[in-house]
């Protein structure tokens, strides 16, 4: 199954995410439209956002940071992440049928 702010591809996640720098903690915000929205407390400044979005995805799918990539969108808010081979999902995320 696949919806607008997910997809698998192979055994890869690819989150679309929406990312709110300098929140208070870390953590899910919700769907918002086609994006999951991620808040995190790291500020958008020399790649501490983005580093602290691969952590928190690789803790949250129970996998090492190395398996979780950025997919381009370096600057800005809206980025792609793929996750290889989560153990475990974000809610609202189903494995797909084989």
């Amino acid at each position: 199954m696949s919806t607008p702010w997910y997809s698998w591809h192979g055994t890869g996640l690819v989150l679309n995410v929406r990312v709110q720098p300098r929140a208070s903690r870390d953590e899910i915000a919700g769907v918002l439209g086609e994006q999951l929205k991620i808040r995190l407390s790291a500020p958008p400044v020399d790649g501490k956002a983005n580093q602290a979005l691969l952590q928190f995805l690789a803790r949250l799918c129970s996998v090492p940071v190395a398996q979780v990539t950025l997919l381009g969108a370096q600057t800005g808010r809206n980025k792609r992440v793929r996750i290889e081979d989560p153990r475990r999902l974000p809610q609202g995320v189903d494995r797909p049928k084989t």
